[in-house]
């Protein structure tokens, strides 16, 4: 039997690498179904819900992040999105900053690792302003 793997892709933002020194918990993860179909399902019917996902980096390293979807807006909140959290130290051992490129995958039997790509390339606009956006990428799923 192959193997098939599926993967997707996120151009990293300052945002993400902590470089504006705002706070926020974790990667935005879009509502696109293409993406939100690599994570484990999470149910609206409860607050918050979460998934502990273990990575493996190339050095085969293992690193747990948080699959979240915060969903207080279904229990009086304002918040309705996904994020993919507790990343710091991954980031911060790794030297990751805006331009450099995670690869998330999975196999078929939920086996999930983590590349990278130092680009060290920001998107700007004509005028220098940052570019910010959807930076996330379906390779293949």
């Amino acid at each position: 039997m192959i193997k098939r793997t599926k993967s997707i892709s996120k151009e990293l933002t300052k945002n993400d690498t902590g470089e504006t020194g705002a706070h926020q918990a974790g990667i935005h993860v879009p509502k696109q179904q293409e993406i939100l179909s690599f994570f484990p399902s999470l149910t609206k019917e409860t607050k918050n819900p979460r998934h502990s996902i273990k990575f493996a980096d190339p050095m085969n390293e293992k690193w747990t992040f948080n699959y979240i979807y915060y969903n207080n807006i279904f229990f009086g909140g304002t918040r309705n999105e996904y994020r993919l959290t507790g990343m710091t130290k991954f980031m911060r051992k790794h030297s990751l900053k805006a331009g450099d490129e995670l690869i998330l995958k999975r196999d078929d039997n939920a086996i999930y690792s983590i590349e990278l790509e130092k680009q060290n390339k920001i998107s700007t606009d004509k005028n220098g302003k940052l570019k910010l956006g959807s930076s996330w990428k379906v390779i293949n799923i």
